[in-house]
């Protein structure tokens, strides 16, 4: 399942998951106590307009957060979300009518390429070992 963020006519950036033509709204899933067995406060993280307190979970959370979602989208799936249309319609929003964004915030960047080892390696692989490192890097 992959992760991400998205917003709608029905509120801000929050968490999501797809599955075929949908956004499946986690922060709903999360307010409806569907979450609730999760190792962690699915409402707080879910609720955030990136994914960086998820990412920031252990790993044995995300794949609890996996295994429940998968129980709860698989077919037959949880009975709550099976009887209650109005939860359907809150956590099921159709690719269409959303908007998905950066998923995270990006704090600190290291460009790798700044590195006279790693430039000289790129440089080997385009123009030769013999031209690896164009004169004008060094005056960068």
């Amino acid at each position: 399942l992959p992760f991400g963020v998205f917003s709608c006519r029905k509120g801000g950036a929050r968490c999501a998951t797809a599955i075929g033509g949908y956004v499946v709204d986690l922060s709903a899933l999360a307010n409806a106590g569907l979450l609730s067995s999760l190792p962690f406060d699915a409402r707080s993280v879910f609720q955030r307009h990136t994914l960086n307190a998820f990412m920031a979970l252990p790993r044995p959370a995300w794949t609890a957060t996996r295994a429940r979602l998968t129980e709860l989208l698989e077919a037959g799936g949880d009975e709550k979300v099976k009887r209650d249309k109005d939860l359907r319609a809150a956590v099921f929003q159709p690719l269409s009518e959303v908007t998905m964004h950066l998923p995270a915030e990006i704090g600190d960047y290291t460009d790798f390429y700044s590195s006279k080892e790693h430039a000289t390696n790129v440089g080997i692989m385009f123009r030769g070992k013999d031209n690896a490192l164009q004169p004008n890097w060094l005056h960068l």
